[in-house]
């Protein structure tokens, strides 16, 4: 005979089976399956070591000769870079030997203010100019003597070359122009061309996550325009459009999932149908649903109820008849009806389980709003998500995408915290349907403070005192 040895809790390892963890290590797991992928986003974002295909510029230059021009942050390819740098060498290398063998290159007045301009990141960057006197070519100039006097910047810094370069620039202005900041009397020798800088860049469909942060931010606080409502109102818009699918799908799919799952007539006659129409994709009802419904809200609330309705029904008629039918023998044996055993002895029986699948298919439903808001005039989240991947500035789409993803988990953890208090003969605990996040929230932080404030792992049994 094996006699059983009981193990406490705290002792659990971490890939016991079939034996639940301990609270701090669950807690701790939960935070790390939100945070792991967080931390390798920055990993890959900020680590110079690791994968960075592109070259984001801050300072950029034009070229002789090539219609393309680049201007401070574009990216380009890592394999690309050195060579559009050499091209502005070679341009810079032309001008200096016209400078030497006294050889008449003139310019436009124009062409070389457009050059000069090219230093203007660099002074938005650190701070020497505003967005308002960014277009000032005063200060510009003024920018070219601080950097003639070998100030190489803080946040963003020149390189030697370009100081070099500065210092040039500044003696050709100075020599020929009673006022060098007056940009009138810029000299009509070509002036060199800064050097092209960049800084090693995620692909342009992955930006860093301060960028979104920023993105983010700056979007969700900046007021309506006429480029279109707020992404206050857009969320708005688009949450009327989900739950008002929804909504109609669950009163009309639930009676009829119900009466499917209790009698076998409106099985016969129903979920057949269902069960083969569900199969169709909804998206190919789009330009139907449009020509029914026009071409405003009510076609894209059309289009979540098609793609909720049918799943809805098969799923509440299966979880009708997942009741246990010895209630059902008990309700008959003390002498209740068909309309009885339905509304008194069913109803009540499935109404947890119905209130999960109805907490599950509502997930269904946002899985079909980027499709909905397309279809007719583009409206909502989805019509910013679309116009500024147009533009690539996913920059701003990755926080849209994010906020969707938060509603809904937030949405889903807060009807799963209330199951208990709504059903409360099923014995479950308040707290358990909300999957432990807010015991890692309280728990997670307050066990790693608590490991390091104390230098020792509490949960780990290696680490327990005697």
């Amino acid at each position: 005979m094996f006699r059983r040895k009981t193990v406490p809790p705290d002792r659990v390892g971490w890939f016991a089976v079939r034996r639940e963890l301990p609270p701090r290590r669950r807690a701790l797991l939960t935070l790390l399956s939100f945070f792991g992928p967080l931390l390798l986003w920055c990993a890959v974002s900020y680590l110079p070591f690791i994968w960075h295909p592109e070259v984001q510029l801050t300072l950029a230059a034009d070229r002789d000769g090539v219609t393309t021009s680049y201007s401070a942050g574009d990216r380009l390819s890592r394999d690309y870079f050195p060579e559009y740098v050499r091209q502005v060498m070679v341009d810079n290398a032309a001008i200096r030997a016209a400078h030497e063998t006294g050889d008449s290159l003139e310019v436009t007045r124009r062409t070389n203010l457009r050059n000069l301009r090219q230093i203007v990141p660099w002074g938005m960057t650190n701070g020497y100019l505003t967005q308002e006197s960014a277009s000032d070519d005063s200060a510009m100039l003024r920018l070219w003597a601080r950097a003639a006097q070998g100030d190489t910047g803080k946040r963003l810094r020149l390189s030697r070359e370009n100081r070099e370069i500065a210092a040039t620039n500044w003696d050709m202005i100075t020599t020929t122009a009673t006022d060098p900041f007056d940009p009138r009397q810029l000299p009509t020798q070509p002036l060199l061309k800064l050097l092209p800088q960049g800084e090693r860049s995620n692909p342009v469909y992955l930006p860093t996550p301060g960028d979104v942060i920023r993105a983010g931010w700056r979007d969700f606080t900046t007021p309506a325009s006429a480029g279109g409502p707020a992404l206050g109102e857009r969320l708005r818009h688009s949450m009327r459009i989900v739950f008002g699918g929804f909504l109609l799908a669950a009163l009309i799919g639930v009676p009829i999932g119900i009466l499917c799952g209790t009698f076998d007539f409106f099985s016969r006659l129903i979920e057949p149908f269902v069960d083969f129409f569900r199969y169709m994709p909804a998206p190919a009802f789009s330009t139907l649903l449009v020509a029914i419904f026009l071409a405003h809200d009510a076609p894209k609330i059309a289009l979540v109820f098609v793609g909720t309705f049918f799943q809805l029904v098969l799923v509440v008629a299966n979880t009708a008849r997942g009741l246990d039918h010895s209630l059902l023998e008990a309700a008959q044996t003390l002498g209740a009806r068909q309309p009885q055993l339905l509304l008194r002895v069913i109803v009540p029986g499935i109404l947890p389980r119905l209130y999960n699948d109805l907490r599950i298919l509502l997930g269904w439903a946002w899985t079909w709003l980027v499709i909905a808001e397309l279809i007719g005039v583009k409206s909502g989240l989805t019509e910013f998500i679309e116009t500024q991947g147009r533009w690539r500035n996913f920059e701003r789409v990755y926080p849209v995408i994010i906020l969707i993803g938060f509603i809904g988990f937030f949405t889903d953890q807060i009807l799963a915290a209330l199951r208990p208090f709504l059903f409360r003969w099923t014995g479950d605990m308040p707290g358990q349907g909300a999957h432990g996040l807010a015991t890692s929230v309280v728990a997670g932080p307050r066990w790693l403070t608590r490991t390091l404030t104390e230098g020792r792992l509490d949960a780990h049994p290696k680490f327990l005192k005697r």
